[in-house]
């Protein structure tokens, strides 16, 4: 270790144990009195915007371009969407097709948990989603009994 310089290692002593455990401070530009390019500054503004906004970038990856999300990442978004506004775990995606505007998706939820399980309550929500596959309307569109099976019509 050169004079001036310090030490970035310390002992950390848990208290569950009694063994000691070494960190390393982790050396960044600010610290090391480098400068950042402009583009490494970018995208390290891009990745926490990810984080920020739940991991979803456009998957063109272009800026200022959206592209419509693929059908099983709308499912996906759709089903977690919901369930952050409902509090509950959908069951199933049942349907989903594309719009002008983006997706729609029909996600079956579990209402009110019952014993015998074919008596359980049911609902069918309808969830639209934009391009990026953000929510942006939901309605509840029917409920049954798990057990109900649909009419041949």
């Amino acid at each position: 270790m050169a004079a001036g310089e310090e030490d970035e290692t310390a002992r950390v002593r848990r208290p569950s144990s009694k063994k000691s455990v070494k960190k390393t401070a982790r050396k960044t530009p600010e610290k090391t009195g480098e400068k950042t390019s402009k583009k490494t500054a970018k995208a390290t503004a891009e990745k926490a915007s990810a984080v920020r906004s739940g991991g979803r970038q456009s998957e063109s990856g272009a800026k200022g371009v959206t592209r419509r999300v693929s059908a099983p990442r709308a499912m996906r978004y759709a089903a977690e969407q919901l369930q952050e506004l409902l509090g509950r775990a959908p069951e199933s995606v049942s349907a989903v097709k594309p719009t002008a505007d983006g997706w729609q998706a029909d996600v079956e939820v579990l209402e009110l948990a019952r014993v015998p399980e074919t008596t359980s309550v049911m609902a069918s929500y309808r969830v639209t989603l934009d391009e990026e596959g953000e929510l942006v309307a939901y309605e509840r569109t029917r409920r049954y009994t798990r057990g109900q099976i649909d009419r041949r019509t």
